[in-house]
């Protein structure tokens, strides 16, 4: 555990399921964290655009937009940016091998750490079982989840009145609840397995909404979080470790700065 230096650069920054087009989306957070991170490389793991959400009805405010602007700006000013569609923007997944505003859409990439270890990068939904088999389930839980975030959106405005820090009731309802938990489980395992069989030391993923580091049989399996529960990235460092970066704490919202310290965690 250490505290963050504002302002960083990093070898290579890895964030996933941002949202925008839905109003749980924490763009706000977002924008505050890229406006002090700097990458040689970005990696968008999924899930940036919610298409699902964009059909039931447009939404797009200002600050969604921000974050779009943002991260062309970083193209220009020499960032490489590399966008792999989730199961939330699928219909961009006919696209991987073009470049937009440049921005490489690729399905899934294997990244190369400073130290030499290969990581296989994908957004993770192909290996969750009711996203590909029952898509309907996959809706229903959507429809709970979204739910969970209205009342979250809710207390959160409550507690920064009351001067207290971003908490999550969702992502605490997520890992807490037993099948969750299981869930989760089965689904890092998968990945390391899938890690594995592309002759990859790890893997890097997003989907689930639930930033970790952990080893799984020498297969180091790393999850990027969410900018909607969590708001976390995880981040490269010149040397090849790791850090999963805890933004809520740090961001500045609503005019005034959160009281808390961001959380980093670090592996070899």
């Amino acid at each position: 555990m250490e505290t963050p230096s504002i302002g960083k650069r990093y070898r290579t920054i890895f964030v996933s399921d941002i949202h925008l087009g839905a109003k749980a989306c924490q763009a706000a957070f977002f924008l505050d964290f890229l406006k002090h991170h700097e990458a040689d490389t970005f990696y968008l793991v999924g899930d940036i655009v919610d298409f699902w959400r964009i059909k039931r009805g447009a939404y797009w405010p200002q600050d969604h937009n921000d974050v779009v602007q943002k991260l062309l700006r970083k193209v220009r000013k020499g960032s490489r940016i590399i966008y792999i569609p989730g199961n939330h923007d699928e219909a961009l997944r006919a696209y991987c091998g073009a470049q937009f505003g440049g921005i490489d859409l690729v399905r899934s990439d294997v990244h190369t750490s400073a130290d030499g270890r290969k990581f296989l990068v994908i957004h993770g939904d192909e290996f969750d079982v009711v996203v590909r088999y029952a898509r309907w389930l996959a809706f229903l839980g959507d429809w709970a989840y979204d739910l969970a975030l209205w009342v979250n959106t809710h207390l959160n405005w409550v507690r920064r009145r009351l001067g207290l820090p971003y908490w999550s009731l969702s992502a605490y309802l997520k890992h807490s609840v037993k099948r969750a938990v299981n869930y989760i489980g089965e689904f890092e395992v998968a990945l390391s397995q899938e890690a594995q069989r592309h002759g990859a030391q790890g893997v890097i993923c997003g989907h689930i909404h639930h930033a970790t580091m952990r080893e799984f049989e020498d297969i180091l399996y790393i999850n990027t979080g969410d900018w909607v529960e969590s708001c976390t990235a995880v981040a490269e460092t010149y040397e090849g470790k790791f850090e999963i970066i805890r933004w809520a704490g740090l961001a500045e919202v609503d005019g005034h700065r959160s009281k808390t310290v961001s959380e980093f965690g670090a592996a070899a």
